[in-house]
């Protein structure tokens, strides 16, 4: 297959794959099916935005040579909202997520002090390590899944995907890092989900 076609495929692979997702998690936070951590998705939101910008700043790239991490950026934003207006009390922010923000805080206070892009690019990725905190920690502490796994395995899909069109180590390192993530959460989810723990519809 031309290069250009593999490329242009990933693409819109990519964002109609984060559209879907944006659309089912918000559908399903409304409903109440899932009961998503906020204090994960501000992080997420936060941390990919600085994440993208870095990644602009850092050489003459797209938003489009970075997709996953573009149209990552607009299903944090959506979800977090959709978290915000239909979640529970569950879902709000600990002790614990709140001291997870102020680690989000600081790099973006080295961000704009130092302006050193591909620094703070890197130390971005493990604030999104981070972010999965919050989730894991429920996962652990409730013995329960409040997450989808389609939307998760759709979001590992995505990131897989993205690789074809990544343009650049910055994007690379992304990728792979929400491919790791993903992975280690959907095992833990599935280590919950078959630990005796009541089912949960998804």
């Amino acid at each position: 297959m031309h290069p250009d076609l593999i490329r242009k495929t990933s693409i819109v692979g990519v964002s109609l794959l984060n559209l879907a997702i944006t659309l089912r998690y918000c559908r399903l936070t409304y409903t109440q099916r899932i009961k998503p951590a906020l204090a994960m998705w501000v992080f997420f939101t936060i941390a990919i935005g600085i994440s993208l910008g870095t990644y602009l700043k850092s050489e003459n790239f797209s938003l489009l040579d970075n997709i996953l991490n573009t149209t990552d950026l607009a299903l944090s934003a959506v979800v977090s909202g959709a978290i915000c207006l239909f979640g529970d009390e569950t879902t709000r922010f600990s002790r614990f997520d709140k001291g997870c923000l102020v680690a989000v805080g600081i790099i973006v206070l080295f961000w704009f002090v130092t302006k050193n892009h591909l620094i703070t690019h890197l130390l971005t990725q493990g604030i999104l390590v981070i972010a999965y905190f919050p989730v894991i920690r429920r996962l652990r502490s409730t013995g329960k899944n409040g997450e989808s796994f389609l939307i998760w395995t759709g979001m590992l899909l995505a990131a897989t995907l993205s690789l074809l069109s990544s343009k650049g180590t910055l994007a690379t390192i992304y990728a792979v890092r929400a491919i790791v993530c993903i992975s280690v959460l959907l095992l833990l989810m599935l280590r919950v989900e078959y630990s005796g723990a009541p089912p949960h519809d998804k």
